[in-house]
């Protein structure tokens, strides 16, 4: 009665919006086949609610839901079961349950023709699961227990744009040009808190976001970044590079903005490239920073004014190393556009 109430409510207000979202017959279809597991909120009938319920299984979704909320539940397995109808589904969060990839049935996830964000974070999966369908966006699988990625599997998702998988047990083999193959519009990889000793091969020439803090990575080979003609944000920190292991030019990469490499074993600082703007170099074993040695620019042809040509950093961070300020002043002459040291 309570929802027969709600929906005649709904209809006297709301009704003309809801049917240029929904024809009347889904509406009712949607609402009357919402599990009592869940909530289905009649204003939002496209959305189903099923998270912090303690539930076991996925209950049977109804066939016209576009948003899925299962987080935070002790969920074991996705089954065509409880999921075969819901073929509409655009976003999809299963985040903190017991899934296992043993568990997540055979083309259950590559049948969602529509979904563009899947949210396995705290999961127990071994493998990034297969097959996936085309029209991912968003794919999140931190904190698994993932040690493998399936030749072939990123194949075809050319809408792929975000890739997380911090936290799981990736080895070097298994990050390689192989198994990214397919990755042709990625923009923000998070492969932070592996076991990856080296700097990741095979990655596509999009990425604009390189996450790779937590690793044991020791060195970076000369030239790296330029098959990574577009990365701006890049994260090495907690890493074991020495300043042997950074070749001089290694960063010079005009595309640069953020580049952080605290908590390493860096003795020098690494030459900054001009269109740089934030630099983490905090908790490292450096002990003198000189305008000399690190300006990317030749100091003599800096004048008193700001223009395209002074280097752009902005930030700088060398807390944590045994340098003693004041900083030099060659360095503050170098960088004019310095707002805030950290030292």
């Amino acid at each position: 009665m309570a929802l027969l109430l709600s929906l005649l409510c709904i209809f006297c207000l709301g009704g003309p919006v809801l049917g240029q979202d929904m024809p009347y017959e889904e509406y009712m279809t949607q609402l009357q086949a919402c599990p009592r597991e869940c909530r289905c909120p009649p204003n939002f009938p496209r959305a189903v609610y099923c998270d912090n319920k303690g539930l076991k299984s996925v209950p049977k979704i109804p066939p016209y839901t576009w948003y899925l909320y299962l987080q935070n539940n002790l969920i074991e397995a996705l089954s065509a079961d409880s999921l075969g109808n819901a073929t509409q589904l655009r976003w999809l969060n299963i985040n903190r349950n017991k899934i296992t990839s043993e568990g997540v049935e055979a083309g259950i996830l590559g049948g969602m023709s529509h979904l563009a964000h899947l949210y396995m974070d705290d999961n127990l999966l071994s493998s990034v699961p297969s097959p996936l369908p085309a029209s991912l966006e968003h794919l999140r699988l931190s904190r698994n227990r993932i040690s493998k990625i399936p030749a072939g599997v990123f194949n075809g998702l050319d809408k792929l744009n975000l890739l997380d998988l911090q936290g799981n047990k990736l080895l070097d083999d298994d990050v390689t040009e192989v198994s990214l193959k397919g990755l042709n519009s990625l923009v923000q990889i998070n492969l932070a808190k592996n076991q990856l000793s080296r700097m990741p091969l095979g990655l596509p020439p999009t990425t604009t976001q390189l996450f790779l803090d937590g690793n044991n990575i020791e060195k970076i080979p000369a030239g790296y970044f330029k098959g990574l003609p577009k990365v701006a944000f890049l994260r090495l920190n907690h890493n074991k590079l020495g300043s042997s292991g950074v070749p001089k030019n290694v960063f010079n990469v005009s595309s640069i903005l953020d580049l952080q490499l605290s908590h390493n074993q860096l003795t020098e600082v690494p030459l900054i490239p001009s269109g740089l703007e934030h630099l983490h170099l905090d908790h490292n074993r450096i002990s003198n920073v000189s305008g000399s040695t690190v300006c990317p620019v030749d100091m003599a042809t800096l004048d008193d004014a700001v223009n395209e040509s002074a280097p752009r950093l902005r930030y700088l961070r060398l807390d944590g190393n045994a340098i003693k300020p004041p900083i030099p002043r060659d360095v503050i002459l170098c960088f004019r556009l310095l707002r805030s040291i950290v030292i």
